[in-house]
């Protein structure tokens, strides 16, 4: 039997498909009300094809539960926030969650951690926690990692297709945790040590994270010179060794935004392109509000009240808000600038900001300039009711004339 530790965007997901291909899993989880949520039948979150992996889980007899259970496999799967002010990862639901194992756990389970953590990490703050409690790695416990690689918006495709790493100081561990994996999982599964897998997976995020900042970058100075970023990076994408992706409003979610920093706390003195890089993508919901100040004097507008912004979520066609640029652009705003910014989202039905509608058509009524935040495929099919208003397209999606950009 698997013990799934944490039920969230990837616990949630990876119990669930344990269940349903043949494998033996109760998920747990602090939250009670998540657990209550989860055993009256319904998801806590909203993802592509988790409803039907959900109930075909429920018919393989997954349990919910909020206390640990005795047996030979523990999956952590919580969050690990960053410090804002070291850049330096914060493992203490990771710490929390193996000290509640050691409490049950007999002699000869493996622990794995998938939650993504620094390189090291492991080392310093797991490891002790384990020999604390009387263990021997090794003897009386395995430790493994094996960082998950999936995306919201494309979970359960991703947890079945995508390539895995799993680090173990035993390579005979690794590959029966290999196995367990490989119950569903249909990619390459490599087995290293854990330090390597740990590096892997932050090394994946902040390769994306650096890209993404020079995008941004181009942005900024095609704006500062009146030059359209899209054009340029459209001809420079046709030379064969080029692929500059797509500026856009920031970065959100809880891997590009938060992953590299890692690094960055960690190795201070060598990590100068990464730590420019993330101060450029968290500099862009402050780029954004400034261009909309800017259309705002030209088109000779004086109330920020008639300014909407389309999208809360991080990404397009999900429902998760963390680190999303839209949040970060109304903190920005409620410290120094008008407050009074309209919100919009089709995936958020619960208020959590002031003016925030629940309504496409209340909402575009409300307004004069829309902000495109994030590209939902709602307003991809409604650009139609854009005409007539003024739009600051972040996404390059709207083909209307005269649609402002970053």
């Amino acid at each position: 039997m698997v013990n799934v530790i944490g039920l969230g965007y990837i616990g949630l997901p990876t119990a669930l498909m344990m269940a349903s291909h043949g494998v033996e899993v109760i998920g747990t989880d602090y939250n009670a009300e998540l657990v209550a949520t989860l055993n009256a039948g319904k998801t806590t979150f909203k993802e592509h094809g988790l409803d039907e992996l959900f109930r075909d889980a429920l018919k393989a007899g997954v349990k919910f539960v909020t206390d640990y259970q005795v047996t030979d496999t523990y999956i952590v799967s919580v969050p690990t926030p960053y410090d804002k002010f070291s850049k330096k990862v914060d493992a203490c639901y990771v710490v929390a969650a193996v000290k509640e194992v050691m409490r049950v756990c007999p002699k000869g389970a493996t622990v794995v951690i998938e939650s993504t953590v620094s390189p090291g990490t492991i080392e310093k703050y797991i490891r002790p926690v384990i020999e604390e409690n009387g263990f021997t790695i090794g003897e009386d416990i395995n430790l493994v990692h094996a960082p998950e690689r999936i995306i919201p918006g494309n979970m359960v495709y991703e947890l079945l297709h995508n390539n895995r790493t799993i680090g173990a100081d035993d390579k005979a561990v690794g590959e029966k945790v290999k196995e367990l994996y490989s119950s569903f999982c249909q990619g390459e599964i490599v087995v290293t040590d854990i330090k390597t897998a740990e590096m892997t997976k932050v090394v994946e995020n902040t390769f994306r994270a650096v890209n993404i900042a020079f995008a941004n970058e181009l942005a900024k100075i095609c704006r500062h010179d009146n030059m359209d970023v899209y054009e340029i990076i459209k001809i420079c994408n046709m030379h064969p060794r080029v692929n500059i992706l797509q500026p856009g409003p920031g970065v959100g979610g809880h891997c590009i935004s938060v992953d590299p920093w890692f690094l960055v706390g960690d190795y201070p003195s060598l990590t100068k392109v990464i730590n420019e890089s993330m101060k450029t993508n968290d500099g862009m919901p402050d780029f954004v509000l400034n261009r909309i100040y800017e259309i705002m004097k030209e088109n000779g507008m004086t109330d920020v009240k008639r300014v909407g912004l389309y999208g809360l979520t991080y990404k397009e066609n999900v429902d998760d808000m963390r680190e999303s640029p839209t949040l970060q652009l109304l903190e920005s705003q409620e410290r120094h600038l008008a407050t009074g910014l309209k919100v919009y989202d089709p995936f958020i039905e619960k208020d959590v900001v002031d003016n925030q509608y629940h309504d496409l058509d209340e909402f575009l009524d409300s307004v004069d300039l829309v902000v495109i935040m994030v590209k939902h495929n709602e307003i991809k099919e409604n650009m139609d009711k854009l005409k007539g208003k003024l739009v600051l397209d972040c996404h390059n999606i709207c083909g209307l004339e005269g649609v402002y950009h970053i």
